[in-house]
């Protein structure tokens, strides 16, 4: 499980679990991109991480238990899960897109889905979140009228692009 913290400070203790860009990227990318295999992590990231770099937070966030790493057998790939406690960084997530676009530049292309999370707010990150339960904990689908959040991202995002 998890190393203790330096200190017994909330902010301190999450950002020692997940502060590092390169972990808050992976999980970006396992999150919104349905990237759960080391060679689709790397080949699909946008910021260009090494793959000893990738590998290094692969194992950091599941020794955080940020991530759950599938036993893969001989000549199969391993796959990456969210953990509760992962998506349940989804307001995170959503609240630093919304960051990002009012103060930093972005491109179109890549601030598509902050900009849908940030106007669907908190209803719609609980059916995100209740979506990767389905994906990444195996839980039954909720019910559900129309498009999922994961489609509704991933049209915005083939849209701007």
């Amino acid at each position: 499980m998890a190393e203790p913290a330096r200190s017994g400070c909330p902010i301190n203790a999450a950002v020692e679990a997940f502060g590092d860009s390169w972990s808050l990227l992976v999980l970006r990318d396992i999150m919104f991109g349905t990237r759960r295999y080391f060679r689709e992590l790397l080949a699909g990231s946008e910021e260009g991480i090494a793959s000893n770099i990738l590998a290094d937070r692969l194992k950091r966030l599941v020794k955080a238990g940020l991530l759950t790493r599938e036993d893969a057998g001989p000549g199969r790939r391993a796959a990456y899960s969210l953990t509760e406690a992962s998506i349940q960084l989804v307001p995170v997530f959503a609240h630093l897109g919304s960051w990002g676009i009012e103060h930093r530049p972005t491109t179109e292309r890549l601030r598509v889905r902050a900009e849908l999370l940030a106007a669907g707010g908190p209803e719609l990150w609980s059916e995100f979140m209740a979506e990767l339960r389905v994906v990444h904990l195996g839980e039954p689908a909720p019910e559900k009228d129309g498009p999922g959040v994961l489609q509704r991202l991933a049209a915005a995002y083939e849209a701007a692009l």
